[in-house]
């Protein structure tokens, strides 16, 4: 089992996800899925540079273990920009373990290739109209890179959304590549987190995309009744190895809340009655 970072949750689930599966994070705007990536490749990472800390960050169980390396990738936002994204959100220490340990990978040249994006704003110097000798498009660019450092790290693909709706992809060709990373994974025996925005694919993509990986995480926002509050939960939507047992814990889903100090943490299950 590879841990999650959010401690209850792993705790629940048994120490974590095993290692191999493909994961899907979709969930509304803010309602957790980005910070549930963040969470989790800053705590392994704080847990990587001091291993002794292990039991208190992340409160695993003797099966689970740490992935080799941990990859962020990304197809229109900068390294710059998600580390900015985690000191403004975070504490120091997950700010520092972040930036120390995870790889970063950015494809937005080739994302932004033929679009009218100039160049120079993916941070490339050469201009618009220049050639560029490299005709790999992004998926190409993404499987290969997956076939060189997946094997035993947690993978983030920040986001799946940049993908959907990005109209030099088709859908077919996405969920293609999904369906043979979850095929791989088992021998990667790694971790890989997509995260997705809900409701951006109409319901039956969605669905093919929900199809091609190993477990679905949903988050959501939910009002209190009679009040403008509101509540983030995650709950389980597919994961063949753990349905079983939340269904035998009567768990539905998760209150979660995002802090500065701890990231995102499970505060209470919501069971059926």
């Amino acid at each position: 089992m590879i841990p999650t970072g959010v401690a209850d949750f792993d705790s629940i689930i048994k120490g974590g996800f095993p290692a191999g599966s493909v994961i899907l994070l979709v969930g509304d705007l803010g309602a957790g899925q980005t910070e549930f990536a963040l969470t989790s490749a800053a705590k392994l990472s704080m847990v990587k540079g001091r291993p002794q800390s292990a039991p208190f960050i992340l409160g695993a169980g003797k099966d689970s273990r740490l992935p080799d390396k941990i990859c962020y990738i990304t197809f229109s936002r900068s390294k710059e920009e998600v580390l900015a994204e985690v000191e403004a959100a975070f504490n120091p220490d997950f700010h520092a373990a972040f930036e120390r340990t995870v790889e970063f990978k950015d494809f937005s040249s080739a994302y932004f290739r033929k679009t009218m994006v100039p160049r120079s704003w993916t941070g490339e110097t050469t201009s618009l109209f220049s050639s560029n000798s490299s005709s790999e498009n992004v998926l190409e660019g993404l499987v290969n890179y997956l076939d060189e450092k997946a094997p035993g790290s947690m993978i983030i693909i920040d986001s799946l959304t940049d993908l959907v709706v990005s109209s030099n992809i088709e859908i077919a060709d996405l969920v293609a590549v999904m369906r043979g990373m979850q095929r791989v994974a088992k021998r990667w025996g790694g971790i890989i987190y997509l995260v997705l925005t809900n409701n951006v694919l109409d319901e039956k993509k969605q669905r093919m995309l929900m199809d091609s990986v190993d477990g679905s995480l949903v988050f959501e926002w939910s009002r209190y009744l009679n009040s403008s509050k509101r509540q983030r939960y995650m709950y389980v939507e597919k994961f063949i190895s753990l349905l079983p047992h939340l269904d035998k814990e009567r768990i539905a889903r998760f209150a979660t809340v995002v802090t500065a100090q701890s990231g995102l943490v499970v505060i209470d299950t919501e069971r059926i009655g």
